[in-house]
């Protein structure tokens, strides 16, 4: 257990820790890549150099210094963040790297402010949140390696289909070259690419499972990225997955991971499920595993694209909505081409707003469960609180700080 002393000192410096939250991460992550290059193939660049990996980490150290006191608070983005780490390969070695650049930094940017006693509060703090992230994670690995045709590390896969769902989204089939069995994921899970691009060295890629558990084969549906920023490269490894990646191909691949899951058979009440984009990908896996599983349960499952020509899976929901008569579907685009709506490509035009929720679905009563681009799930998040939507009906996955979640909801 953490010392009084440093759960009072931690307490005490929490606000001007918050205040330069984001500069000691973006120093913290110079210092590293600088004094430790090795571990810099564990971090996606294009979110370093939008900044949304410096704030999702700024965010992560204000949420565990506000609840030092009361870390348990904190276990629901441990297991998200754990289960990142192993999808990765972070081992118990890595941290001790982490923790030395991070102090560093905070002296760097908080200079004579951070004086001996502060530094070693935040070293114990930090030990003891290393340790617990060691020892979920350590559980983590046993568990994939313990699960039937379950493995660490990486496993080569052949790529026996490749399909194209839409102009920006690519499905790839893929089995074990070792024709060995395919351990089981919960829908939601993703695994881990692992590419050796030709010209630029690059951390991993993870990629949802589109299709339900128990199938001879594993899915992910890859949508061609854009650049994020006029002067950011485009997605690097999903235009190489688009372009050079063909049947017949190898990939190395990561086993399942993720927290975003839902239990097929344990589902009791209407489930909601509504995409954005390419955030279809882990809720087409819910929504064909429930509809299989439990095919009692009521399941709405709403999703949001620009066009025709960009809706992935119209086919696919359309057929499965045919054969499960649990599954309702409602499609809205907000920038139709000529035809779509005339020839039915789409139920309503425009965005999901809190009226089409509180029309369509039984939100009084329904789970939720929500995936997309941060404007779609902060306009979600904000329509659930509208509505009255307890916190514990609602489950989503969302890259960045919970603040850029909460950002449109009105005070």
């Amino acid at each position: 257990m953490l010392s009084e002393q440093t759960i009072r000192i931690v307490k005490e410096i929490t606000p001007l820790v918050a205040a330069n939250a984001e500069t000691i991460t973006r120093r913290f992550y110079e210092r590293m890549f600088q004094a430790n290059p090795e571990v810099k193939a564990f971090f996606n660049q294009s979110h370093q150099h939008t900044g949304g990996q410096q704030k999702a980490l700024a965010g992560a150290i204000c949420a565990y210094f506000t609840h030092i006191d009361n870390p348990a608070v904190l276990m629901p983005a441990v297991e998200l963040i754990a289960q990142k780490h192993c999808s990765l390969g972070i081992k118990a070695e890595h941290y001790p790297i982490v923790g030395s650049n991070l102090l560093a930094a905070i002296k760097d940017v908080m200079g004579d402010a951070a004086t001996d006693e502060i530094i070693d509060a935040v070293a114990e703090a930090y030990g003891f949140l290393a340790d617990i992230f060691i020892g979920r994670e350590s559980a983590i690995y046993r568990q994939q390696q313990a699960a039937p045709g379950g493995w660490n590390g990486t496993r080569t896969f052949v790529v026996t289909k490749k399909v194209a769902e839409s102009d920006v989204v690519t499905s790839f089939y893929l089995t074990p070259e070792d024709a060995g069995p395919l351990p089981p994921f919960k829908p939601g899970q993703y695994i881990t690419v692992h590419i050796d691009h030709p010209h630029t060295p690059t951390s991993p890629r993870n990629y949802s499972l589109s299709d339900r558990p128990g199938q001879p084969h594993y899915r992910i549906s890859v949508k061609r990225e854009e650049r994020l920023t006029a002067d950011a490269p485009d997605g690097l490894i999903s235009s190489h997955l688009h372009d050079a990646i063909d049947e017949g191909h190898h990939i190395k691949l990561g086993p399942p991971c993720g927290e975003f899951t839902v239990d097929p058979a344990a589902v009791a009440r209407p489930v909601v499920l509504l995409a954005g984009g390419i955030g279809v990908t882990p809720l087409l896996s819910m929504a064909k595993s429930i509809a299989h599983a439990n095919p009692d349960v009521p399941i709405y499952f709403l999703q949001a694209a620009r066009n025709s020509r960009v809706h992935a899976f119209a086919d696919e929901l359309r057929n499965l909505a045919e054969v499960a008569s649990n599954v309702q579907t409602h499609v809205v685009y907000d920038q139709p081409l000529p035809g779509d709506v005339e020839d039915g490509r789409c139920d309503a035009v425009g965005v999901v707003t809190t009226e089409l929720l509180r029309d369509w679905t039984p939100y009084a009563d329904a789970e939720f469960y929500f995936c997309g681009p941060k404007p779609f799930m902060q306009s979600i998040h904000a329509s659930l609180r509208e509505l009255g939507v307890d916190e514990h009906r609602v489950r989503y996955e969302f890259f960045g700080p919970k603040q850029e979640l909460d950002a449109a909801v009105p005070a």
